[in-house]
């Protein structure tokens, strides 16, 4: 999102999608995703950056299947990307169970 002239704008959302799942989404205004970075953003030593180590996306990829989740990140339309994560959490002691 470098060079942004009207200011970088992420939004982060979260909410509970029942079967004991959450799900947080991550939306900036940048410059999207092309179609080659949005099927290889997650692997090791990818990046858009010149700078960049291609390993932060990674390291959430092997950290998010580890618990069992999934991700994905697309473009919107309105330009920017948009990154999304579910992750199982455990049922508390005191929390019927989901019917």
């Amino acid at each position: 999102m470098t060079g942004k002239e009207h200011g970088r704008i992420i939004n982060v959302i979260s909410e509970d999608c029942g079967s004991h799942s959450v799900v947080v989404r991550v939306e900036d205004n940048g410059k999207g995703l092309d179609t080659i970075a949005s099927e290889r953003i997650f692997e090791a030593f990818f990046s858009t950056k010149p700078e960049g180590a291609g390993m932060g996306l990674a390291i959430c990829r092997s950290i998010i299947e580890s618990h069992g989740g999934m991700r994905a990140a697309r473009s919107l339309a309105s330009g920017g990307s948009a990154f999304k994560f579910a992750v199982p959490y455990a049922r508390g002691a005191n929390e019927p169970e989901a019917t």
